[in-house]
Formats: C-alpha cells, structure tokens, sequence
C-alpha cells in the first residue's frame, strides 16, 4: 500500500537541517521450483520498510526502520541527524544539495499482460517443464525455477521531490544434469542470466517448453562431445556469455566508488584510475558500451536511481574510449568525474551505493555467419558456468557449458568444458566483430553482491555475439 511520504516528512523530518529525505521500500517476491517433474518448493518474502536520511554540516546520516509510525520515524531522523553531526568534523568531503535534485516523476515496467499468474499456475508450469526435459535415461536430473518480485520505490524530500516506481521482473532457471559412466555433464537454458521485465507474457509456456527441449537435447550433446582443447585462437562469445563478461571486465572496473577506493577492502579496487576517466583506451574502436535505463524488458530499467537522480542513457565506452565512469551523484561530486545515475540499495535497510544498473554493448553491422567465416581457428562458446576474477579486476578466467569448434570459417562440432583466459586492460582491445541487432539479446544478473553490510542487486546485461582475437582457450573442468 503506497503511503503519503510527503505529509509523513513533513510531520517527522526535524527542522534545521539543509536537506531532509525519505524513501520507502517494498519487495515482494516469489519463487516455485520443480524437480525431476514434481514439485519441490515454493517460497513468499514480502518486505516493506523507509530509510530516512538527513543532509547537515555537509555530511549525510541515514537510519531505517520497517514503521510508518510518527514516533519511530522520529527516532530515526534522530538517529541519522545524530549520525551526520558525528560525521562532519571528520569530512573527506562536503555535500550539498545538489546530489539529491529536486525532481517528480512517476514510473512502472511495461508490461503485456498485468494480471498475475496464480501459484497453480507457476507450480504447475516449473512441474511441466522438468518433466519435459526428462527425454532420456541418461539425463539424471533435471530443475526448474520460476520468480517474481516486484518492488515499489517511493521518495520524497524537503525540497520538493516526488517520485513513484515500480519494477516487475521475472526469473526462469533451468538445467539438466546428465551422465554417462563417469562423466557428468550440466546444460542450463542460458545460464543464471534470466532476468527481465514485465507481466505474465514472460512466463509463455510455448517458448519456454522450447527452451526446456534445447537445455535437454544440448546435455546430450554433450555427453557425446570431445573436450575443448587447448589453443591459442579466436574466441566468439554469445549473448548470454558476453553477459558475465561485461559484467566483471567492464561494470565492476568501472564502478566510481570502486576507482576510488571504497570497496578495497571487501570487493576489491580497479586498474581503472581516477585520471583514465576520458582518455583510456579501454578496447577497439567497435567497443561502444552504454548506461542505458530505457531499454523495455531489461532486468534494471527505471526512470531514475534511488538517490532521485534522474536516469539517461550514457555512453560509459564511446569508439574504445572510456568516457565516463559508473558513479552516482556523490562520486562524480567528491572526483569531479563525468558518471551516471546509478546509485541502488537492495533493500529499504541499506544506503544507495554505485552500482550498475543496464548495461549493454551495443550492437555492429556483422551477422552471425559472417562472423563465423572470418574465423580461421577458434571456438564459440554459451553460457557461463564457471568465473574467477583479480581483486583489480583485470586478470580473468571464465568457464562455459557449451562451445562449438570453428575451424576454416565453419562450425564442425560440439566441445565440452570449454575455458578461456585474459586481462581485461588487453582483451577488450581484441574485438574484431560486433554482432548486429540480430544477434542483440537482453539477460541479466540477478545476485551482484557489493559494499559493507553486503547488499544483493539485480544488473541488467545486453549485448550482440562478439568476437575476440587471440585468446587462450583451454579443455577441462576449471
């Protein structure tokens, strides 16, 4: 149930501070899994609370409770107003109110169906794909999990703003387990990257039963399948891939917090510096990466950030050139760097820190087959499986479920276990081939874990095939 924030400020926000706020959170989420065609589990958590925050000596306090009681939001602004004075004699920097900017709008996921799906009707469609995906003796498991959430962000402020949003996403997890002997092989529909917004439409057991009968006939492909080898070749990586790539190499390198200095202590630092922002050649002139809150179905998608900040499309990578950082309005003030609206928090418990929200390599003029016929020697690769990353997060290597060898500009055959390997400073520099809009896909990460107290958000990924030059690719389990 919405609540009028504004009359609630007025009554609890205390007087003569520069800048007063609150911001109300409600999550509510679903889950319903089946295994092996019977159900397993179905899960409800609903939570709702405000987070309260105070803007005085330059410094900001924040405090939260899960009541819209007068007298507790009271005790919190006391609490936060008394956080912000014990700050300020101790400032690294001084805010003003110019990193919350006054501003109203009112927003929600566009969705093709609005009514929501009962728990027989998601129970029952996780039962039905798990038991379609049982086609042969040799695959021994087989899981499936669908979800919900849907969150409602209100704000308001002592300067004026008003802001309304409300986010409905949809997860989809399935996979099949299947042996043969002593090997043991896992195929899922696109890894853990299925996360999108909308309505009902995204549960459309037609093309979800398609998925289930590729995630079931690929495992067996891959019992079937030879090793990935060990070369030194080209890499053509797909959409649901590419997702975890930009995702480690890009997001979490680029994130202004991070560059300086934040996160060194729990999630690492960055090879990014401060001074690389506008100048660092940070791939080949066909890398164009983008802060893009407007594309439609994407898992992050909004209006603006939970600072107030409106959010708008930015290029974060222009032509190979960093040309701004992922950093809300507190970052960009305390480096005087060029970011985006970006600042998230999980939870109405937890402050807005930078995070990445949509972010997407944009598409380029090669189709699939064409990409696939520059290719002398090299190996395509699906869905992440595996990931391990430096604390700069520069030095890498990921892991795939599924690959096919290119060999003479065609595909000849299937590979298991397939890996590569490389530093991020080098590797996006290697890109030789955007895929088009045909190519173009839209997944997500649903449990990008970031800061202290840990906070868990959703990240929206898209991107088209690409393909890299002279990568260590490599067989096994890794």
């Amino acid at each position: 149930m919405r609540m009028d924030l504004s009359r609630l400020l007025e009554a609890t926000a205390p007087s003569g501070v520069e800048w007063a706020g609150i911001r109300r959170f409600r999550g509510v989420e679903r889950s319903y899994s089946a295994r092996d065609g019977k159900f397993d589990d179905a899960r409800l958590d609903d939570d709702e609370g405000y987070m309260v925050e105070v803007l005085t000596g330059g410094q900001f306090g924040y405090a939260a409770t899960a009541s819209c009681e007068v007298t507790d939001l009271e005790t919190a602004f006391s609490r936060a107003l008394l956080l912000a004075r014990s700050a300020s004699p101790r400032a690294l920097h001084r805010f003003g109110r110019e990193v919350r900017p006054v501003s109203r709008a009112t927003w929600e996921s566009p969705r093709q169906k609005r009514a929501e799906l009962s728990a027989g009707d998601l129970s029952g469609l996780a039962v039905s794909l798990s038991s379609s995906m049982r086609i042969s003796d040799r695959i021994i498991q087989t899981s499936v999990e669908l979800g919900t959430r849907d969150i409602e962000i209100e704000i308001a402020s002592t300067t004026g703003t008003l802001l309304s949003q409300v986010l409905h996403l949809a997860t989809h997890n399935l996979q099949a387990i299947a042996r043969e002997g002593n090997l043991v092989q896992k195929r899922t529909a696109n890894g853990s990257a299925r996360i999108f917004q909308g309505g009902a439409e995204l549960f459309d057991g037609g093309s979800l039963e398609l998925d289930a009968q590729r995630t079931a006939e690929e495992v067996l492909e891959l019992l079937a399948a030879e090793d990935c080898p060990s070369m030194k070749g080209d890499l053509v990586l797909a959409p649901d891939q590419m997702v975890l790539q930009i995702h480690e190499s890009v997001g979490h390198p680029c994130e202004l917090d991070r560059i300086l200095g934040d996160e060194r202590n729990f999630a690492g630092s960055s090879f990014v510096k401060p001074t690389d922002i506008g100048s660092l050649r940070y791939g080949s002139d066909l890398m164009n990466i983008t802060f893009d809150p407007g594309v439609r179905g994407e898992a992050a998608s909004c209006s603006f950030d939970d600072t107030g900040a409106p959010a708008r499309r930015e290029f974060i990578i222009k032509d190979g050139i960093l040309v701004r950082a992922l950093g809300g309005l507190e970052s960009q003030a305390r480096s005087a760097k060029a970011g985006v609206s970006c600042q998230r928090a999980d939870s109405w418990a937890r402050t807005p820190i930078d995070r990445m929200a949509n972010l997407n390599l944009e598409p380029g003029r090669d189709d699939f087959d064409d990409i696939i016929a520059s290719i002398e020697s090299g190996v395509y690769m699906e869905s992440n499986r595996s990931w391990s990353i430096d604390d700069f997060r520069n030095k890498f290597q990921f892991g795939c479920e599924f690959a096919k060898l290119i060999e003479e500009g065609r595909i000849t055959r299937t590979l298991r276990n397939p890996n590569y390997r490389g530093v991020s400073s080098s590797f996006w520099r290697n890109l030789f081939k955007v895929g088009d809009g045909n190519t173009f896909r839209a997944y997500g990460a649903a449990n990008c874990g970031k800061g202290e107290p840990n906070q868990i958000v959703f990240v929206g990924h898209a991107s088209p095939v690409c393909a890299f030059r002279g990568v260590e690719i490599f067989g096994g389990e890794a």
